[in-house]
């Protein structure tokens, strides 16, 4: 229960602070039971970070420990400063990362180099959202190359975890079985059905992708694929110290031709996080009409606000190959959907998603949790991806309403999900050239969207053959 309570069909209540709207539990939202209970076991996505940070920062587990409470403050931030999606990654954009740390040597260097992708990817999200050029952008791009990028995004994520090597390939029976399940429980029009007269259904569809998850870690662990855990009690001690050494206040500044050389992987990593927006933003349309209940803002700048924050702490604190991103695609699905259940269910929107990191911030500190899912790291990132690619596949086929426009987002997909640090970019300007030759009615001069209807797909008909 809150001390503050939002009267019906108005927007929860909140302390406004400048841009942001304040909002605290306990206070401006209730506690949220099943978010929190999806939030001691879903954390272990932010741990899976850990292996990355060893790898190409040349960092010790101790020193990533601390990285992951860091980036734990940051996922707070959103619900806390009024933002309704619930964040994460740039996830689809850890590949190209990953390609640019490559050039760089393990250790001080790959820092400075991941410091300079960071900086900027926050100074585009601050310019783009003091300038307010971020919410026109969602009415300026076309159509078709805001669903292609989505679509695109989705195709990546998929195809990265499919690929000879990748982690199906590996561990083939515990992310089949978990995938399966997590799909059937967050998407299935059957078990919908079934939560319609089955009282047990409705607890399980309650916490979204956690059964399918913890059914695909015991499977890896009694099928061999995943070794046993080494479950140790107390609590977590992230080593500050030792942190403190893989930081830019360490390791000095980047130098100018460093700062060059992450331009492009910068802009990349934007265009997939704006894709974010508008899928995190999509999901909440879909929900938000069987909520009269609750008036949800859709502000885009304040979200490019609260990501630049989050990138700028990462920069200085937490140098971070996923970035910080607005969305965390399976989360935030799996909110909306119990959203949608209905107050009593959730009350707010913002509820659920503060009540959800908030609770993942507090199980870093709790050793057995995080030493019993060290093992199965892999499962939790991987389920991620695989549900992030069905939902943005899902979301960005919806935005489109011609052939016409589902042709050219179909060419931008296919460019992007291309293995090729550039293919971003070759996506975009090929869906703008493809925009403008083929789906304006007038090639020069103003353009009438009144126009479009000329090549709309055809109604069908609902006239019957007079006899």
């Amino acid at each position: 229960m809150q001390l503050i309570q939002r009267e019906h069909g108005q927007e929860q209540p909140y302390w406004p602070a400048g841009p942001f709207k304040i909002r605290l539990p306990f206070i401006h939202y209730r506690w949220e039971l099943p978010e929190m209970i999806q939030g001691l076991i879903m954390f272990v996505v932010g741990l899976a970070m850990i292996p990355l940070l060893e790898k190409y920062l040349g960092m010790p587990y101790e020193a990533a420990l601390a990285f992951t409470f860091i980036a734990g403050l940051g996922y707070i931030l959103p619900a806390l400063l009024g933002v309704p999606l619930v964040p994460g990654w740039i996830t689809p954009a850890i590949p190209v990362v990953i390609l640019y740390l490559q050039g760089f040597e393990p250790g001080p260097e790959a820092v400075r180099a991941m410091f300079a992708l960071q900086i900027e990817v926050m100074l585009i999200f601050l310019i783009l959202g003091v300038t307010r050029l971020g919410s026109k952008l969602i009415d300026v791009i076309p159509n078709s190359l805001k669903s292609g990028i989505i679509i695109g995004a989705g195709i990546a994520a998929m195809m990265g975890e499919l690929k000879v090597g990748g982690r199906v390939e590996a561990t083939p029976v515990s992310l089949i079985v978990g995938s399966l399940v997590c799909a059937y429980i967050l998407f299935s029009l059957s078990f919908k059905n079934i939560m319609e007269k089955n009282g047990l259904a409705r607890k399980i569809a309650n916490f979204g992708m956690v059964p399918g998850m913890i059914l695909a870690m015991l499977v890896g662990w009694v099928v061999g694929e995943y070794p046993w855990p080494d479950v140790q009690w107390g609590i977590t001690h992230p080593d500050i110290g030792l942190m403190w050494d893989y930081l830019v206040f360490s390791t000095g500044l980047p130098g100018l031709d460093t700062f060059l050389l992450a331009i492009p992987t910068a802009i990349i990593a934007y265009v997939i996080a704006f894709g974010d927006i508008i899928v995190g933003f999509t999901l909440v349309k879909r929900v938000d009409h069987l909520r009269s209940d609750e008036k949800i803002e859709d502000n885009v700048d304040r979200v490019h606000l609260v990501t630049a924050i989050r990138n700028a702490l990462h920069a200085f604190f937490a140098p971070w190959p996923g970035l910080a991103g607005p969305l965390w695609t399976a989360a935030h699905a799996t909110v909306a959907e119990r959203y949608a259940m209905g107050r009593k269910a959730m009350d707010s929107i913002y509820s659920g998603g503060g009540t959800f990191w908030l609770t993942g911030l507090i199980a870093l500190f709790i050793l057995p949790l995080v030493t019993l899912f060290k093992p199965v790291l892999p499962i939790a990132l991987s389920l991620t991806l695989i549900l992030t690619a069905y939902i943005c596949i899902m979301v960005g086929m919806e935005q489109l309403k011609n052939s016409v426009e589902r042709g050219v987002a179909g060419i931008v997909a296919v460019t992007l999900a291309m293995p090729d640090p550039k293919s971003t970019v070759y996506a975009v300007v090929i869906g703008l050239v493809l925009y403008f030759l083929i789906e304006r009615p007038k090639l020069m001069g103003r353009h009438d969207p009144a126009d479009e209807v000329i090549f709309a797909d055809p109604e069908p008909s609902t006239k019957t053959s007079e006899v």
